[in-house]
């Protein structure tokens, strides 16, 4: 397998001041699609609670806020456990602390300004979506740790990165109920898909340095594993959308989604690094092909 890395050093990051880079680097500023990952369950989660334009429109640029500065607070908290680790993965081994760019005092600092950050953001919101947030920042802090104790740390990942559909749901419905519990359901399967395809990239070198994945577990069997993933977090939505009293265009909008994933499935090869990104990205348009059927089953 070739050597390959994630790392975008160049384009509007390159331009800034040299004593910023590390810290965009580790924030991962450089790959948006983290910070997209992590809005859109959210963003589902708002829609689906079927609030008013203008509850709506507040929370989504609320949830936009908090998930760029908590996708670069869970980078940083990863990278402080990861950093031996990293220096001896190649997709990993330039990240700012592995490399030395960084120290972890400074990491713990820009840790706390990005927590401040998102606790301002929480403080907008009503006292349960609050709940549900503080007790998020547990997940962030044991996501890191899973690849060491089980084979399923990408399941971990679905239940943290998943988090903001039932957060969204609260904080624009102020209730937890069935399509709460469905639309997670959805979120964490997804989730639990597309980062098994981004396993992949590091399937050999974490095999070499003792910790565990999926991509590792399922291997040469991973396509019907992922397919699996995708059909039972599609079915999950859709039920998720049956409780919340979509409409019927909500049912016709969700086949794009569904095609999205199914040509994931049918266009994997484990074996090629590059494609396994490219197939993790493509989730983006998945998650907002999402939103877009249930912003249509509303009509």
């Amino acid at each position: 397998m070739t050597t390959h890395t994630d790392i975008v050093a160049t384009g509007w990051v390159s331009r800034m001041p040299s004593g910023w880079r590390p810290y965009l680097l580790l924030a991962r500023v450089d790959r948006p699609i983290g910070t997209w990952l992590l809005f859109l369950p959210g963003l589902w989660g708002i829609l689906l609670a079927g609030a008013s334009v203008e509850a709506t429109l507040r929370l989504i640029v609320l949830f936009g806020i908090g998930s760029l500065a908590m996708r670069a607070a869970g980078c940083v908290v990863n990278d402080l456990w990861d950093r031996d680790i990293d220096r001896q993965v190649a997709r990993t081994a330039g990240r700012p602390l592995a490399s030395g760019a960084l120290r972890p005092w400074q990491a713990l600092v820009f840790l706390a300004v990005l927590l401040l950050i998102g606790l301002s953001v929480l403080l907008q919101l009503d006292p349960l979506a609050q709940m549900l947030g503080v007790g998020s920042l547990l997940l962030v802090a044991l996501y890191p740790l899973a690849k060491r104790v089980t084979w399923w740390p990408q399941l971990m990942m679905g239940f943290t990165f998943g988090f903001g559909a039932p957060m969204g749901y609260a904080a624009a419905s102020g209730r937890i109920d069935f399509a709460w519990v469905a639309l997670y359901v959805a979120a964490i399967l997804w989730d639990l898909g597309f980062d098994t395809i981004y396993a992949h990239q590091d399937r050999e070198d974490d095999a070499l340095v003792g910790v565990h994945s999926t991509a590792l577990l399922f291997g040469d069997r991973t396509r019907p594993f992922l397919a699996a993933c995708y059909a039972a977090a599609m079915l999950a939505l859709i039920v998720a959308g049956a409780l919340a009293g979509l409409s019927i265009w909500f049912y016709a909008a969700v086949l794009l989604p569904i095609y999205l994933l199914a040509w994931q499935v049918a266009a994997l090869d484990i074996y090629d690094p590059a494609l396994c990104l490219k197939l993790f990205r493509a989730n983006r348009e998945v998650g907002l092909a999402v939103a877009l059927a249930i912003l249509a089953g509303w009509l």
